[in-house]
């Protein structure tokens, strides 16, 4: 079964009441997310093998730790995921950045694929799909399947709020994928939000209706 890890860091639950609150703007919603995600990022990467590599500082010759491989890319579910993505690329800056587009159909709730761009080694990558909400679970399920048609074997899922039906989909559909969740709430009410949630990540981010 894939682990989840409900985030615990107080910096982390002070900035995710600043977004739950609805009075705060598209400027401070936006650089939040960017921070969350920085935070989550910080942790999720706890577990990145190193290797031992010899140097030379300026005073001696030593050996120092480096991540194994180096190869990571960050992909985005357009189009609320991209609001995490530069505060990823601050920790990770040669992290390769893929997109994946699915949006919900206000009907059945299921996600419907539009758009997909990755790197072309990503089958090879150390991939971590982010996206602000997992609710129903839909679309990080369809877009951690499409990654996986097209060869790629290390996956994580990284999201700043979720519902439990969405860890439960996600759990069922991939079993093999870790979560990383900034919190986790109580429930999706009837249209599918997350309760208490705060609202479409999306149109916060980008200040759309």
């Amino acid at each position: 079964m894939a682990k989840v890890t409900i985030m615990d860091h107080p910096l982390i639950r002070h900035k995710i009441g600043l977004i739950r609150r609805k009075e705060t703007g598209t400027k401070d919603f936006r650089q939040t997310i960017g921070e969350l995600a920085m935070l989550i990022c910080y942790e999720a990467t706890r577990e990145l093998k190193l290797v031992d590599v010899e140097i030379e500082t300026p005073i001696c010759k030593t050996r120092v730790k480096e991540l194994q491989g180096k190869k990571m890319a960050i992909v985005p579910i357009l189009r609320a995921g991209l609001g995490m993505v530069d505060g990823m690329l601050s920790l990770i800056p040669a992290a390769k950045v893929g997109h994946i587009g699915l949006y919900r159909d206000e009907k059945t709730l299921k996600p419907v694929e539009y758009f997909c761009k990755l790197p072309p080694d990503c089958a090879e990558r150390e991939i971590f799909v982010v996206d602000p909400m997992l609710a129903t679970g839909g679309s990080a399920v369809a877009a951690i399947r499409m990654l996986k048609e097209k060869g790629c074997k290390n996956i994580h899922f990284m999201c700043i709020i979720a519902a439990p039906e969405g860890v439960r989909a996600m759990q069922e559909a991939h079993p093999d994928v870790d979560l990383y969740v900034g919190a986790l709430d109580e429930k999706l009410n009837e249209q599918g939000y997350i309760v208490p949630g705060l609202g479409d990540a999306g149109d916060r981010i980008f200040g759309t209706k």
